[in-house]
């Protein structure tokens, strides 16, 4: 049985008030935990889906030798012969022809060929294809000639086994099925393979101030959005998003919201109600009904963010725990904070193999202000420039309640720890949100 302070232990060499967005991201992968229920699905709904289990190849891909391209197939040994003719041409009879799905099957001579279209089997004692458009054919199609120096010997054959060999690891457990992964498994004839269930994760917004979509705003009250975004996201990655709406900054309230999610999902995602307003609620309750292991962390936006475990049972130790991501309330704050702290640790518990967004180098077309002692996530838009560098340019106003600002951009500029103030022209890392977000 796990212990109440165990998360907590993980930040005791940091400063609580300033946890590095490096040491949240570390511990927050430490604690989760891969599923382990499996499931069989048939391919169509495979889509997306962690596998379960290595997918090792039943046949040799492709399974026969074939055709690279359309030409002629040949025994590449005549090419030897030219070489000592005096032209260094060959010359070969015409047999017959061979296309996919329709091979020849009768025997020829060193002297000639088969007419082959791309992917024909290769015929018996053939083992090069010279392209169609290097031959001089004859005007009744009955020979072809060309010159010997323009292929090598085994030349535009795909072998049998060159793409998959029989027996050979197709996919590895943990990877993530994408279209091409369906193709492949297709071209296996595998109908059906064993994925991880489903993630769940229940999510809901806290604050008095908050109204759902069709209600009326009564004066200092905002529609939620956070709601939506975090869905979006959720269901981007496939996993299943359980919504509990919004709750109000009641304790009984958000007890019963906690509780109800950490019964029925194996991750809690909360907006809003972990700073240290006299409402933020979710933080203190968090901690009564489990173990939090950080709630700041030195980052911008994002910096109120809780992480801990909540247990079914209402207090640590009881029932079943949930990992808990308290993220900020403002709408930009909780974008960030989802992908750079919350999506691996979910991806992990999913089973799938982490697979970083790539981060590449930009010039930064304006000077940036920024103070060391914390990670920055800016928002830009990026472009390639004329000399094919990338050039990155702040969408205005960076303030964490400007959601407008994450509509117009296209990256996230990143804004190391120690980084200081940037000036035009020098160089930064920026993560494209294509594929992301």
């Amino acid at each position: 049985m796990t212990t109440s302070n165990e998360l907590s232990r993980c930040v005791a060499q940091f400063d609580p008030q300033a946890l590095p967005v490096s040491a949240a991201q570390a511990i927050v992968r430490q604690w989760a935990t891969p599923i382990a229920a499996a499931e069989r699905v048939s391919l169509s709904d495979a889509l997306d889906r962690v596998l379960a289990e290595d997918i090792v190849s039943p046949i040799d891909v492709p399974a026969h030798d074939n055709s690279a391209m359309d030409g002629y197939a040949f025994n590449g040994a005549a090419l030897a012969d030219a070489a000592a003719a005096a032209d260094g041409s060959v010359t070969l009879a015409v047999a017959g022809k061979a296309l996919a799905g329709h091979p020849f099957t009768g025997d020829i001579t060193p002297t000639q060929c088969v007419r082959v279209m791309t992917g024909a089997l290769m015929p018996a004692s053939c083992d090069t294809v010279v392209p169609q458009e290097q031959v001089e054919a004859a005007e009744d199609g009955q020979s072809i000639r060309f010159a010997a120096t323009t292929l090598r010997g085994g030349a535009n054959r795909r072998r049998a086994g060159e793409d998959l060999a029989r027996g050979a690891p197709a996919l590895r457990a943990g990877r993530i099925v994408r279209a091409s992964d369906l193709g492949l498994l297709a071209s296996l004839g595998i109908g059906d393979v064993a994925v991880r269930r489903r993630l769940r994760v229940a999510f809901f917004s806290t604050g008095d101030e908050l109204r759902s979509i069709g209600q009326s705003l009564d004066p200092g009250c905002v529609y939620d959005s956070n709601r939506y975004t975090l869905l979006a996201m959720l269901r981007r990655l496939n996993f299943d998003a359980i919504d509990l709406g919004v709750v109000r900054d009641e304790p009984a309230a958000l007890e019963k919201a906690l509780l109800t999610a950490a019964a029925s999902a194996d991750v809690i995602l909360t907006s809003g109600g972990v700073s240290v307003g006299e409402a933020d609620l979710t933080q203190h309750l968090s901690r009564a009904l489990g173990d939090v292991a950080f709630w700041s962390l030195a980052m911008r936006p994002g910096r109120p963010m809780a992480f801990g475990r909540v247990w079914s049972g209402g207090r640590a130790g009881v029932g079943d725990p949930a990992l808990f991501f308290g993220l900020p309330g403002n709408p930009v704050a909780v974008m960030v904070t989802f992908y750079q702290i919350v999506r691996d640790a979910l991806l992990i518990m999913a089973g799938a193999t982490l697979q970083p967004p790539p981060v590449l180098h930009a010039t930064s077309a304006t000077s940036v202000r920024k103070r060391p002692g914390r990670t920055e996530f800016q928002r830009g838009t990026a472009r390639r420039a004329a000399d094919g560098r990338w050039q990155v340019t702040p969408t205005g106003s960076q303030g964490s309640g400007v959601l407008s600002s994450m509509s117009e951009a296209n990256c996230f500029i990143v804004l190391a720890h120690d980084q200081a103030d940037v000036d035009a022209g020098d160089i930064v890392d920026i993560m494209l949100f294509d594929g992301l977000i």
